[in-house]
């Protein structure tokens, strides 16, 4: 019998910078220091610790490339994070970082929407998004079966539904902090 390859694991390319510490140590690699970064995925939307290169200036929501090949300002990638091990800064930022991720990547948010499918008989995961009820998720799905909403003011538009950048923020966020138990859209 074949055993099948395991899928390769997704690794952030870009991360958004919400608080560092130019002469800190890290949280969670034993005896790093240097400029200790709190920054958060833009992919996967994970809290990571990042150890940024000697005499480099960084900025608060600043785009930064963490990828594996050719990294101009950061040495490595230190690991995950959880919400409540983050600075009072970090946690401050976060609401903004995330409505620029959401903003920012607005075809991938409304693509989910397109797609988004039950959870169970009795629950869409649309439902978890908040602002969402039973109401305006049948007006999505009756809506995008006609045709998938191209953006955030096609979305508006034909539902009604206010603000989705800040609704799926406030889901991202609570799923961020673990508030909820399913996860829509952070992969831990």
């Amino acid at each position: 019998m074949e055993r099948s390859a395991s899928p390769p694991r997704k690794y952030e390319e870009y991360a958004y910078v919400l608080d560092y510490v130019t002469r800190g140590k890290s949280n969670t690699v034993r005896g790093r220091e240097g400029i200790i970064i709190t920054a958060i995925g833009e992919d996967r939307l994970t809290l990571l610790e990042v150890l940024g290169m000697p005499n480099t200036a960084f900025e608060i929501g600043e785009r930064i490339y963490i990828g594996k090949e050719g990294r101009t300002k950061i040495l490595s990638v230190l690991g995950k994070l959880e919400f409540n091990k983050i600075s009072a800064a970090a946690q401050s930022e976060l609401q903004n970082v995330v409505n620029t991720i959401v903003r920012s990547n607005e075809k991938r948010f409304v693509d989910y929407i397109n797609h988004a499918q039950p959870l169970t008989p009795r629950i869409h995961a649309l439902e978890l998004i908040p602002g969402i009820g039973k109401t305006y998720m049948k007006s999505i799905l009756d809506e995008r079966e006609k045709q998938p909403f191209v953006d955030f003011n096609d979305l508006q538009n034909r539902v009604g539904l206010k603000e989705p950048i800040k609704q799926i923020t406030d889901r991202i966020m609570d799923e961020i902090t673990g508030e909820v138990k399913v996860t829509l859209f952070v992969k831990k």
